[in-house]
């Protein structure tokens, strides 16, 4: 499991927008600005998105029986981090409550109208500026 130093810890905790790279079906990247939380105990960051975004579909999609694989980048001036690894989406109850009230402690509480899933990216790789490395 992916240990954040503290430096990069408190980075990720910061209240800043990030890039979500998956790849669609012809391999292109699909990159689009989000909000994200970042779980130190599971090593997991989580992305709450609809079921039907062209992420979530990308992340539905195994290559040669492969998970799919998505990057966050969090850029703040000449800060920045990247977390890369497996995603998946999760459409049980338990964890997308987890992921909101994640979400609302981070952000902002989200608008409980909208039909969610979870994208669960387990970061198997972190690459950062020289500052927070």
């Amino acid at each position: 499991m992916l240990r954040l130093s503290p430096t990069r810890l408190a980075f990720v905790t910061e209240r800043h927008l990030a890039t979500l790279t998956t790849l669609r079906a012809d391999g292109t990247p699909h990159v689009v600005p989000v909000a994200f939380t970042w779980d130190e105990d599971a090593g997991v960051a989580r992305v709450t998105t609809r079921p039907t975004t062209q992420k979530a579909v990308n992340a539905r999609r195994r290559a040669a029986g492969e998970p799919a694989r998505a990057v966050l980048c969090q850029v703040d001036g000449r800060r920045w981090l990247t977390l890369e690894g497996t995603v998946e989406v999760v459409d049980d109850p338990a964890e997308i409550a987890d992921a909101v009230a994640r979400y609302a402690a981070r952000y902002r509480p989200p608008n409980p109208a909208v039909e969610r899933v979870v994208l669960r990216i387990t970061a198997d790789r972190a690459m950062s500026s020289r500052d927070l490395a």
